[in-house]
């Protein structure tokens, strides 16, 4: 069978979503117990998170609705009061929304032609003068753990961490050198690699953010972004082998990337401790004793279900065919590429959509054979993309923090936790200073232990994961801002976006 092009996913709505910063470093916010909006949060969060919604688009400018994740829409009054919920006719709640070459938006009510403005704590639509109070920085609201894709060169940029340089070459997304953090600090941005090494203006990599790290972005509604020095510098891929670098004459749109959370790759290995692989071309077996790029799958779930779809590195799906057989052969919206997974301490168990529970035959062959789950039918899981996780919750990401000796739930700046392996589905947690995750008898962490202890991670979704932690309890966000480990059920607060 040939090999199918890799096709690059669309990016999810969720990753749409943008905060609006005013003139005053403070965010656009819909206050949900009074039905106004402010613009007086310092930090990113749900309440200060829009999607785009575009009706007609063009060049410089297009028209929009922001509407909030609670699905209510920004709405100007006669009046110029900002407030939200349904638009009443077609046009409320539509605004012009034009691109500036400061990377800034501005955000012009259709109806009544005044421009979205703040004074630093009320928002209002009064003036059609335009001046500096009307513009807003775009941030994009998507998990700091990034893929950069270009559209044109269909390709994804990939560090190099030997030769200290970033090339946009990667047909498929399975390395962890795709994956980068892009950190927003004091209005830019700093792209840092999965070694911890940043993007610099003079085409290599700096071991710290600095000025000569900081980059401005353009946002285009869709996920498309381009990243410039504010001086007329334009970050695009050059030369024949693609090298990402700053030029002042990029063609055809070269300076656009499609800006997407970083998708879990994993590796598979059975109780043989083999990994899963695809040989001769779609046939699945339990062969290698080496990591290659045919033992990696794309993990794809489906939030409603849990079900999940593996995604070869050759483009296709593992399907149940004819006499049991599993083949990497299937296609996205086929029904037998589906398999709802069960886990168990940390290893996972996948059935088939007919009821069989896939194992290895005898042959090696990965087959749906058993009624019954058994340690044949158990694999072990380990992501093949990911040497660390950054971890965002339903009150921010988790990280250290100067005020606090222990680690909290609620930072706008995450800390990485660097991910140790110590059986499959076992981890230990390793702090970015090199000490290991304590764990107190309240259930609570602190960032600085000598010894390593045994987390448990399980997927639960699309970058969804559970962490059962070392006293048996499952991880969650607490309101208060303290990350906790004591709970018995998996609850919303105990669901992380990796």
């Amino acid at each position: 069978m040939d090999e199918m092009e890799w096709i690059h996913r669309h990016p999810k709505a969720e990753d749409l979503r943008v905060g609006l910063i005013s003139w005053a470093g403070t965010y656009l916010t819909f206050e949900a117990c009074k039905n106004t909006v402010t613009a007086t949060a310092k930090s990113l969060g749900r309440r200060q998170t829009w999607e785009i919604l575009v009706s007609n688009e063009h060049e410089t400018q297009a028209v929009v609705r922001l509407k909030s994740v609670q699905g209510l829409y920004l709405l100007c009054e006669c009046d110029g009061t900002m407030c939200y919920g349904r638009p009443r006719t077609s046009h409320h709640g539509c605004f012009l929304l034009r691109f500036h070459r400061n990377s800034k938006w501005t955000l012009q009510c259709l109806i009544s032609g005044r421009y979205l403005e703040s004074n630093g704590k009320d928002v209002f639509c009064t003036s059609r003068v335009l001046s500096a109070y009307h513009m807003w920085t775009p941030r994009p609201a998507l998990h700091v753990h990034v893929i950069l894709y270009s559209p044109i060169h269909r390709c994804y940029a990939r560090a190099d961490p030997t030769m200290g340089r970033i090339w946009v070459d990667a047909a498929v997304p399975c390395r962890e050198e795709c994956g980068f953090l892009l950190h927003f600090r004091d209005g830019c941005y700093h792209l840092e690699t999965s070694t911890h090494h940043f993007l610099s203006h003079v085409d290599r990599l700096f071991s710290q953010p600095s000025s000569q790290t900081a980059f401005h972005m353009q946002v285009r509604p869709g996920g498309l972004v381009a990243l410039c020095d504010g001086e007329g510098g334009m970050l695009y891929p050059q030369g024949t082998h693609l090298l990402l670098g700053l030029g002042c004459n990029p063609v055809r749109g070269e300076e656009w990337f499609i800006l997407q959370h970083c998708p879990t790759w994993v590796s598979l290995r059975s109780k043989t401790r083999r990994f899963i692989s695809v040989i001769y071309d779609d046939e699945v077996r339990a062969a290698s004793e080496r990591l290659t790029p045919m033992s990696l799958f794309q993990f794809e779930c489906d939030s409603e279900s849990p079900t999940v779809q593996l995604r070869s590195a050759n483009g296709y799906y593992l399907a149940q065919r004819r006499h049991r057989a599993v083949m990497a052969d299937g296609h996205p919206l086929e029904s037998d590429t589906f398999f709802r997974m069960h886990w168990n301490c940390g290893r996972i168990i996948l059935q088939s959509c007919r009821g069989r529970f896939l194992g290895i035959a005898p042959n090696g062959l990965l087959m749906a054979n058993a009624t019954l789950p058994g340690p044949n039918e158990e694999f072990g899981i380990l992501f093949a993309n990911r040497p660390f996780l950054v971890l965002r919750g339903r009150y921010g990401y988790v990280g250290s923090s100067s005020g606090h000796d222990l680690i909290q739930c609620n930072q706008d700046q995450p800390d990485c936790i660097h991910l140790l392996p110590c059986r499959q589905g076992i981890y230990h947690f390793q702090a970015q200073g090199g000490s290991f995750w304590s764990i107190t008898s309240f259930g609570t962490f602190r960032p600085w232990g000598k010894f390593a202890l045994n987390f448990c991670i399980e997927l639960q979704g699309n970058n969804l994961l559970t962490v059962l932690a070392p006293n048996g309890f499952y991880m969650r966000a607490d309101q208060s801002g303290t990350l906790l480990a004591d709970s018995e059920d998996i609850t919303k607060e105990c669901i992380w976006e990796f």
